[in-house]
């Protein structure tokens, strides 16, 4: 099959994919380069919208299992009615990213939908592997829930949404609620998700679109799982196409591009949750690449996606 690019986003990415192609390629394996060069790329496409002046972010604390103390941003929009909140889980393939550099399009979502949210900086592999990454995102969530009455959220409306890991983690975390019995998740919104470590076979229609590579993808499960990466013995709180159990999971909005690596793995997760009597609401949008919107932001495709996530936050 020859797929066709949305006309208005292949006008952005050709030249992104010129410069790409010219860069140096990291190796499989090579955190450290992709860390300066794709959050470079992140803080440059963020920084291409501006950042709302009606939200407010402040800054707790919480403490992990282990001990360490993780950064929790809230950010509210001024004078908004209390009510509904999510949980926010930035993306970066696990290896990279932060609350820091998802600044201004969380502040976008708040003051778009007048939904709060509450972003977790996560600790990231290789330093920390799993399960450390989901049982920071955990702690949020129940940090959320016990402070729920002094931020002025109902504890029974929090979602969980992410953008591609963060998705993937929104997903896990999800499933951990669940399966230890609480925090309640009222929705989880999943923006391509990064949900399974076998997705390592390139794919030849793909890979001239991948904004994020198949090597990128080996490298950011192989440091959070290490040699167990593709073997049998993964759990499915990091990798949430993993799980065998579906059922009893909260409504859920997935949505992946049509020339995203993960197409296929978003696919089947959003199938195999409508099987197990899941509320799905799935989008597979024609002709665009992995993060889409990040990069091609003034486009038609990206204004509908944004749309309807805020949609979604809006009926929580």
């Amino acid at each position: 099959m020859t797929f066709t690019v949305d006309p208005q986003v292949a006008a952005i990415l050709a030249p992104m994919a010129e410069a790409m192609a010219a860069a140096p390629h990291p190796a499989v394996g090579d955190v450290a380069t992709r860390r300066v060069a794709l959050e470079a790329m992140m803080a440059e496409t963020a920084a291409l919208q501006p950042t709302p002046a009606d939200v407010t972010a402040t800054d707790f604390h919480a403490v992990a299992g282990d001990g360490a103390k993780v950064l929790l941003r809230w950010y509210a929009k001024d004078g908004a009615a209390p009510g509904s909140a999510a949980l926010y889980l930035h993306g970066g393939g696990m290896i990279l990213g932060s609350v820091a550099l998802y600044d201004a399009p969380i502040a976008r979502y708040v003051s778009a939908s007048g939904v709060p949210m509450l972003a977790v900086d996560y600790r990231l592999a290789p330093e920390h592997p799993d399960p450390t990454p989901v049982e920071d995102v955990y702690t949020g969530l129940k940090w959320l829930h016990d402070h729920a009455a002094e931020l002025g959220v109902d504890p029974a409306r929090i979602a969980v949404m992410g953008d591609s890991a963060g998705g993937g983690l929104a997903a896990g975390v999800t499933l951990l609620a669940r399966d230890r019995g609480g925090p309640a998740v009222a929705r989880q919104i999943l923006v391509f998700p990064m949900l399974d470590d076998r997705t390592t076979t390139p794919d030849p229609e793909l890979v001239p679109f991948a904004t994020w590579t198949y090597e990128d993808n080996v490298t950011g499960w192989s440091a959070l799982l290490g040699d167990r990466a593709g073997g049998a013995d993964v759990s499915p709180y990091a990798a949430a196409a993993r799980a065998n159990d579906l059922s009893g999971l909260p409504p859920t909005y997935l949505e992946v591009g049509q020339l995203d690596i993960f197409r296929d793995e978003d696919l089947d997760y959003a199938r195999r949750l409508g099987a197990a009597g899941v509320d799905v609401e799935f989008h597979l949008h024609p002709g665009v690449p992995h993060e889409f919107e990040t990069f091609a932001w003034d486009t038609d495709v990206a204004r509908r996606a944004v749309a309807d996530r805020l949609r979604v936050l809006g009926s929580l």
